[in-house]
């Protein structure tokens, strides 16, 4: 009989998950994003099941700068090559994979616009141009900001209110 008192609390409130559903912002499987500063815009795959972030890379190199670990590496979209970019390497991450042996790849940071959200999040790199997507969202960025409805695509544009300038 507990069941009834809780019934007419979410009938004449709501229910309690719906203010924090509320609070996020709905967004499909795809959506385009906004990296910065270098302000391009890629479409990304918002993946759930993934804990970080993961961006199409190729010709990684690690080197030095001012006695710190710095990579340069190409960057592919969807239409193509981009550019050739450097970011400070942050680590070095082991990823476990289901199909293939475990991989080690390097990981940074960049600042990432989705929607009217913007986060500084880590990406590790990897060769992704045999997949559709070049950029995956993981976890690390959705949480706590996003909810992923899989059924829709492309519901918003990157609009943050921080200056994506260099």
């Amino acid at each position: 009989m507990k069941i009834i008192p809780a019934l007419i609390v979410t009938i004449l409130i709501g229910s309690p998950f719906s203010a924090i559903a509320q609070e996020k912002q709905v967004v499909g499987l795809l959506e385009k994003v906004k990296i910065c500063p270098e302000n391009l815009i890629m479409e990304a795959k918002l993946d759930t099941g993934a804990d970080h972030s993961s961006l199409s890379a190729t010709n990684i190199e690690e080197f030095e700068r001012d006695g710190k670990r710095w990579i340069r590496f190409d960057v592919h979209t969807t239409k193509g090559f981009w550019g050739t970019r450097e970011k400070k390497l942050l680590r070095i991450a082991k990823i476990k994979s289901h199909q293939d042996d475990d991989q080690e790849r390097p990981v940074i940071r960049l600042g990432v616009c989705l929607g009217k959200y913007y986060r500084e999040v880590d990406f590790n790199l990897t060769d992704r141009r045999k997949f559709e997507h070049q950029m995956l969202i993981g976890r690390s960025f959705m949480n706590g900001l996003l909810i992923v409805d899989p059924a829709a695509e492309f519901t918003t544009t990157p609009n943050c209110e921080v200056s994506c300038g260099k």
